[in-house]
């Protein structure tokens, strides 16, 4: 495994996962060229709501890659795909229930939050318009990690783009055209979902040679396979929680503070979000390797891939902090004209700048770590770093307000990295060891 190798399969995942905080971003950006920074404030409050619904069950995608990879590498085309099938039939009942209880979801969520009159206003259209989404989105991580895992990121590229590309035509045509405001960019996101949907289950179909009727109960509804599936997806689960709690924290303190700077971290968090999710794109290439090499029991490919996982988590953030230093006058002003908010990003985005530096190794380990489904590490670090994230928003925000809000942020971010770390060498000891004796009790 090779440089070059390894980045021809991290490039095209770092292009299809930086496409997914677009939806929020485009969105953003379309509702920020608008004279009011309530709509901005309404389309973020809406977005972290959607976050919240969708981040808790991200398991879907990420458990379903490394399942398949692990599948893929030992050459086991059932598997494969009832590592497709198990979790699909799961987010499809996920989204239906999302939807039935939309009112209570959304009710609960404005409540906590508490935003200004107008932004609450513009965040209730968003999300009733949203919410219709559901399914389709929760489906489509199962079908996206999918690809991922048998090695087709091209599809997964392909369907990312589609998606955003779709987003913003139709951004463009609601608001700008049709002047639906809020109400236009949520229709277009939501769109944009069950079209990807729609395309993605047609490939899936022409992508398998086997069929929902090939499988019987029995092996459908293995009780093993779902302990393990369900142990794998308990400890994500939690993980998710830890982070969902930081940022939701974040947002509601950032709301405290007035509309503008709300409005401002909404840009700087965007920014943040395409940023985290170019890690990402290394992420899942590791976890694809790692997948593969212990379903193969390929140990020399596992040291190889964290070896270079280590590498691209030193090389990638600088590369990210001297392209945001370099253009950051140019890009906050894609996401708003309102000047009071330009002007307010600029002086936090400092933080925005260091946070590549603080969170790349917990960000592309945790590929590593998920590839070979050992989870509760990843489950311990962040609930570690979420409990540090809280001391010192305690400590900082009194002390130096929205910077202190920045500064417990970057300090949850280097946590995640630190304490994920710190598990990396029992990894090593115990991985093959304990996989060679599953294979012998088999």
């Amino acid at each position: 495994m090779t440089h070059r190798a390894y980045l021809s399969l991290a490039i095209p995942l770092i292009i299809s996962t930086m496409t997914t905080p677009l939806l929020g971003a485009v969105d953003t950006a379309v509702v920020g060229q608008l004279p009011d920074p309530a709509y901005i404030g309404g389309v973020a409050v809406g977005t972290m709501i959607f976050n919240t619904m969708y981040w808790l069950f991200g398991f879907l995608r990420v458990s379903t890659s490394g399942f398949t990879a692990q599948a893929y590498g030992a050459q086991d085309s059932k598997q494969c795909f009832l590592y497709l099938v198990r979790p699909f039939l799961i987010a499809l009942a996920i989204g239906i229930i999302f939807i039935l209880f939309q009112w209570p979801i959304k009710h609960t969520a404005l409540t906590l939050i508490h935003p200004d009159e107008n932004v609450m206003t513009f965040a209730d259209e968003y999300f009733s318009i949203r919410i219709w989404g559901a399914p389709f989105t929760l489906a489509n991580y199962v079908i996206l990690g999918w690809f991922m895992g048998i090695s087709r990121v091209k599809i997964s590229l392909f369907l990312q783009v589609f998606m955003n590309l779709l987003n913003v035509v139709l951004d463009l045509l609601f608001v700008n055209i049709l002047h639906q405001d809020v109400k236009g960019v949520a229709t277009a996101t939501l769109i944009s979902e069950a079209a990807a949907f729609l395309i993605g289950m047609y490939i899936v179909l022409k992508s398998s040679n086997l069929r929902l009727s090939a499988i019987s109960n029995n092996e459908l509804w293995n009780v093993g396979e779902f302990k393990k599936m369900m142990s794998v997806n308990r400890d994500l689960f939690i993980r998710t929680i830890c982070l969902l709690t930081v940022f939701n924290l974040f947002t509601a303190r950032g709301a405290s503070f007035g509309t503008e700077i709300l409005a401002a971290n909404a840009v700087l968090i965007q920014i943040h979000y395409i940023m985290a999710y170019f890690l990402d794109g290394f992420a899942n290439a590791s976890s694809i390797l790692v997948g593969k090499a212990v379903g193969a029991n390929d140990e020399t490919l596992y040291k190889r891939t964290l070896s270079l996982s280590s590498q691209w988590a030193i090389i990638s953030p600088l590369f990210m902090m001297l392209i945001y230093i370099l253009f950051k006058d140019s890009i906050i002003p894609v996401f708003t004209k309102n000047q009071n908010v330009i002007e307010l990003a600029r002086s936090y985005s400092i933080w925005v700048a260091i946070f590549p530096l603080a969170a790349s190794f917990g960000l592309i380990l945790y590929g590593v770590f998920t590839g070979a489904t050992e989870t509760a590490p990843i489950r311990n670090s962040m609930l570690i770093s979420l409990a540090v994230y809280i001391a010192f928003l305690l400590i900082f925000i009194p002390m130096f307000h929205n910077h202190g809000l920045w500064l417990a942020f970057i300090i949850f971010s280097l946590g995640r990295s630190l304490f994920l770390a710190m598990y990396v060498p029992m990894l090593n000891r115990t991985l093959f060891r304990k996989r060679g004796a599953i294979n012998a009790i088999s």
